[in-house]
């Protein structure tokens, strides 16, 4: 059944919400305003294994010129704002998982730490975990997908203590040899070797080097998709049948590295060899239909890709409750 409205009714409707304002407006405003967020982690149920996914908080970008190229500034910011994205700010979430896989508690990357460059909102990992009832002295192992500061930035604090006194920790050799090099300390890439430096080399000798392909923990196998870094790895997940890939920095954005996913990115050591990883991996990913987990997309960043035209499009998994 329909009711139609006029616009007489529709006016004097608006004047008897107003008029009822002012009669008693005040008791609608009288409980203060917060002015905190929800507990920054997301639990779910793969197979036998849990998951929970921890932020270590977003990580501002600024404006997208010179950091996304390949196509028109203009271009750009027309994919952003049509997306209902702010044009002259892109900011990414930093969603790092841990997998409770019965024997193992495995953390993945572990945000920039101490390190400030990105702003103040970041460095808030160990501050999540305490909210998802996790202590860094409970994971067994820390798995890098690749040393770039909001990586490998939390591994110790501003003493330099290491916060996670129990772990091993994992990474490609080139990686670390990459990123740690003291030569390249006085280029460019300064800041990035300062905090490989500071974070890794106090665990070098708690350090496994994986190799592509190999599972080198239960359930957990490395995939190298180089270009972002020499040593940049993606890792399958699997628990009792059920899978998802962790993309680590695969896919930085989801909807300008998607929809245009030979787009090149200002902080990739070989932008064109990492298009070709994206490329690569995001039409295997599509073509499987599995479950990705993309460590800078929208929180809490788990879902699905599918291919559409040159490009792909990334759909959100609904967030269900652990019961």
């Amino acid at each position: 059944m329909t009711y139609p409205v006029s616009r007489r009714s529709l006016l004097t409707l608006g004047a008897g919400l107003g008029a009822s304002t002012m009669l008693g407006g005040s008791a609608f405003a009288r409980a203060p305003k917060l002015g905190t967020q929800s507990p920054y982690f997301h639990r779910f149920v793969l197979g036998a294994a849990e998951v929970t996914v921890v932020s270590d908080g977003p990580l501002a970008l600024g404006d997208p010129k010179g950091t996304f190229t390949g196509a028109p500034d203009d271009e750009i910011r027309k994919m952003l704002s049509d997306n209902f994205l702010a044009p002259d700010n892109v900011v990414l979430e930093q969603n790092s998982p841990i997998m409770n896989m019965g024997d193992k508690l495995v953390l993945f990357d572990t945000g920039l730490g101490t390190a400030k460059g990105f702003g103040p909102t970041t460095g808030r990992q160990q501050k999540s975990m305490a909210e998802a009832g996790l202590k860094p002295e409970d994971i067994d192992a820390v798995v890098f997908s690749h040393a770039h500061i909001d990586h490998i930035g939390g591994i110790v604090d501003e003493a330099g203590k290491v916060l996670f006194p129990n772990a091993q920790f994992y990474i490609a050799q080139s990686d670390f040899d990459f990123w740690t090099d003291e030569g390249k300390a006085a280029g460019p890439l300064k800041d990035f070797v300062v905090h490989a430096r500071k974070n890794l080399l106090p665990v070098r000798d708690r350090l496994v080097f994986f190799k592509d392909g190999q599972e080198f923990l239960p359930g957990i196998q490395a995939m190298a998709a180089p270009g972002h870094t020499v040593g940049h790895t993606m890792f399958m997940i699997t628990s009792d049948g059920k899978s998802f890939a962790y993309l680590a920095d695969l896919s930085h954005h989801p909807i300008l590295l998607l929809e245009k996913p030979r787009m090149e990115f200002s902080y990739d050591t070989d932008p064109k060899q990492s298009a070709e990883s994206r490329v690569k991996m995001l039409d295997m990913l599509a073509a499987n239909k599995i479950a990705v987990l993309p460590y800078h997309y929208p929180w809490p960043g788990y879902g699905h890709v599918v291919k559409t035209g040159e490009g792909f499009h990334y759909i959100a998994e609904p967030m269900t409750m652990v019961l």
